[in-house]
């Protein structure tokens, strides 16, 4: 039987559950803010270096030629051609939001378990939603929205499966939106080097493999059309001087760029290994987290959350628990002496 979508539009619902925020545990430890330990997030414990903004860039509105700049950095990392529209924001989040409030109510199936403030958004915005967790798309879908890699199990689509998809809802008049937060870790499976990029936008995040996720900074890029649109929508001035400094700097530092995959792989192998240990079965993930199954993660949670450390839990999916890497030796050894008191 083919899927397909619920004729009922989703409310928005409460706020989905999300990583880093240590606020409501300080009653389960009596822990200082500098003695957490937050693997919750996903964001690369070892940021870009700090470089310091230009005084010119804090003290006056950002002028073309800095945007330019950053444009240009943020193309050549990417490696889009010249037919491929960019736009950037303060924050993929603010694309996330910004992107159904552009588009006339359309029937949006989210394929699989995946980052809820999607379906929220576009249940938000007033189009019907729905969320088809074995990945296939409705029939009756004019919009489909997918996170690849996928967060938080890490499943992987090729380009070409997407383009392929990508095809099906253009030519019913439709959109595919790919959210790449988590491809900087493996360039080869991002659409940007797609030929072909009409009916299609992807979403990328730069502060979680730059590691500076407080600079606030997201780009899509794809179909000329919604990319306009979005680019409207936000305005003039959308990055601050200094952001765009350091993001285009960052993005040109490809010596960082290469050892900081590769450091990232390695640490992926070692909590692997740690939670396999610890007797967690691996379920996935990327090189930034690992995705874990334990039959009594909740307790695990709390138990973890008593010893000042954070991971990330998934109400829908009691079993899961979400890691990120741990910044040194002596993280390591605290997480795996926790788990396993």
């Amino acid at each position: 039987m083919k899927p397909s979508l619920t004729h009922e539009r989703s409310p928005a619902g409460p706020p989905p559950l999300h990583g880093g925020d240590r606020s409501p545990l300080h009653a389960l430890a009596e822990i200082p803010e500098a003695g957490w330990l937050d693997l919750s997030t996903g964001v690369n414990p070892w940021p870009y270096p700090l470089v310091e903004a230009t005084a010119e860039s804090w003290r006056r509105l950002p002028e073309a030629a800095a945007e330019t700049v950053f444009a240009e950095a943020a193309r050549r990392y990417y490696g889009l051609d010249g037919a491929a529209a960019l736009a950037a924001a303060p924050g993929s989040q603010a694309l996330i939001q910004w992107l159904p409030r552009l588009l006339p109510p359309r029937r949006v199936a989210v394929l699989g378990f995946t980052y809820k403030e999607h379906a929220r958004a576009w249940a938000a915005a007033g189009h019907e939603v729905a969320e088809t967790e074995d990945g296939r798309l409705p029939e009756a879908a004019e919009i489909a929205v997918l996170v690849n890699p996928n967060n938080p199990d890490g499943a992987r689509r090729t380009p070409a499966e997407l383009a392929a998809l990508a095809g099906r809802l253009r030519r019913r008049g439709g959109l595919l939106v790919v959210d790449e937060a988590f491809a900087d870790l493996d360039p080869e499976g991002s659409l940007a080097g797609l030929d072909d990029l009409r009916g299609l936008v992807v979403l990328r995040s730069f502060g979680k493999f730059f590691g500076l996720a407080g600079l606030r900074l997201g780009c899509a890029f794809g179909d000329p059309g919604p990319i306009g649109r979005l680019a409207e929508a936000l305005g003039p001035w959308a990055l601050p001087g200094p952001t765009l400094e350091i993001a285009a700097r960052a993005f040109a530092d490809r010596a960082w760029i290469a050892a900081t995959r590769r450091r990232l792989a390695e640490a992926s192998g070692r909590l692997d290994a740690l939670l396999a240990a610890a007797g967690l079965e691996p379920l996935g993930g990327t090189d930034l987290f690992r995705l874990a199954d334990h039959a009594r993660a909740p307790a695990l949670y709390e138990r973890l959350c008593r010893a000042g450390i954070l991971v990330r839990r998934f109400p829908e999916r009691p079993r899961w628990l979400r890691v990120g890497l741990p910044p040194d030796a002596a993280a390591e050894r605290r997480l795996l002496a926790a788990l396993g008191a």
